[in-house]
């Protein structure tokens, strides 16, 4: 499958539906970011369940804004619509690998459960109250520490 590219107009349509959608926040100044786009696009052909989408941050500097992207490539993985890893820094193949793997076994109840138990200490919210909350602030550490071993394998 090819890479999508993602902008404002399409962001939210691509990345709430049910699934994995990586995204890769990248420009086409940087280095590092143009190294990695063959690696991306070799594990997009891998996985065509998968949604792999591209934001050049300079076309949507909303969108970088909207998730604080400093530092790029930035790669991110939504499931579900919910953001279980955000993490600078060009992936090797074998890591990116990993992280897709990681993300395919998490729990989303279970991840759900500990993003409303995080908003319930943070907030003092019930859990039953809390929604599930979509990226950014999704990104909850529980989370994101389980899928972010997959890219310090």
């Amino acid at each position: 499958m090819a890479t999508v590219t993602l902008t404002t107009a399409n962001f939210d349509e691509v990345t709430d539906k049910d699934g994995i959608v990586l995204v890769d926040f990248w420009a086409s100044w940087c280095g590092p970011c143009v190294r990695f786009a063959p690696t991306y696009e070799r594990s997009s052909e891998k996985h065509p369940e998968i949604t792999f989408g591209k934001v050049d941050t300079e076309a949507e500097q909303l969108l970088a804004a909207k998730f604080d992207i400093r530092s790029i490539p930035t790669i991110m993985a939504i499931r579900d619509g919910v953001v279980v890893f955000a993490q600078p820094g060009a992936l090797p193949e074998s890591s990116l690998e990993s992280l897709i793997e990681k993300v395919q076994e998490l729990d989303m109840d279970e991840v759900r459960e500990q993003m409303a138990a995080h908003r319930k200490a943070a907030h003092g919210e019930t859990a039953e109250a809390a929604e599930p909350e979509k990226a950014p602030a999704a990104a909850e550490e529980p989370a994101k520490e389980e899928a972010a071993a997959a890219g310090r394998s």
